[in-house]
């Protein structure tokens, strides 16, 4: 695996309707659509930047899946069965046990301690670049991601023992506490919140636009909506949290050109 430990290597979106999801997030992000015949997974769709880049997977809610429509995504291990038993000593858990996917990698879905979950992966590919750095990212990227947790220094205590992430920088936010950024290396990951009234604990994530305004019209043609937003954000570009037509949370990031 050529993909640094703790990094964001993939995205994916379980939806009860794929094939209306997939029409939405390529009209509204751009993406286009591979089907690379998965054994283990005959359905799966992989969405790709403009730029031909891969950043994010598609498929079904399992039946019976005690989950409602949402996204993931998966941190970089470069061991996952001791990944995944750190996790467990730290007081996550378990919801997928570590499997061999092939053509893919190994993975497992685990949980933090307040129940968030993610993936766990070690890739048989190339290093993705799903995941850039709003400063050198391109439209269909992810660019941040966000943690809201009960106690987000507990929560982000949790992930820095798994990768050694750290906060470093905050933005203050009132009787919320601050929105505090965190760190890989030197690499800018995203931030955490403290879970307040109507949100509680999950990551969210965001994805580049090239124009904020006209991601906006594409969002409520295709029936999704606004939760907030555009606000302005330090660099002087805007974010826009959404919701897709299923209810599944997601934001997206650029300027606005009009």
């Amino acid at each position: 695996m050529t993909d640094r430990e703790g990094l964001p290597i993939w995205y994916e979106l379980l939806a009860r309707d794929p094939d209306a999801a997939e029409r939405f997030y390529t009209h509204v992000l751009g993406w286009s659509v591979e089907r690379p015949q998965l054994a283990a997974a005959p359905d799966y769709r992989v969405l790709a930047a403009p730029d031909g880049d891969r950043v994010a997977g598609l498929m079904a809610v399992p039946p019976g899946a005690p989950m409602a429509p949402g996204w993931l995504f998966y941190l970089a291990a470069d061991d996952v069965d001791a990944t995944v038993e750190r996790i467990i000593a730290a007081g996550g858990a378990v919801a997928m046990p570590a499997t061999d996917i092939p053509e893919v990698g190994r993975i497992a879905l685990v949980a933090d301690p307040h129940g968030t979950l993610f993936y766990v992966m070690r890739g048989d590919g190339d290093e993705s670049r799903a995941f850039r750095t709003a400063d050198t990212a391109t439209a269909g990227h992810a660019v941040w991601n966000e943690l809201t947790a009960p106690d987000q220094d507990a929560a982000l205590a949790f992930y820095a023992g798994l990768f050694g992430w750290r906060h470093e920088g905050a933005m203050p936010m009132g009787d919320l506490g601050d929105y505090k950024f965190v760190h890989s290396g030197t690499t800018c990951l995203g931030a955490t919140m403290n879970s307040f009234a109507g949100k509680g604990p999950g990551w969210q994530f965001y994805f580049m636009v090239d124009d904020v305004d006209a991601a906006v019209e594409r969002l409520t043609g295709a029936g999704g909506r606004v939760v907030q937003g555009p606000d302005e954000i330090p660099g002087g570009s805007f974010s826009v949290v959404a919701a897709d037509p299923e209810g599944a949370a997601f934001g997206f990031v650029g300027e606005r050109r009009a």
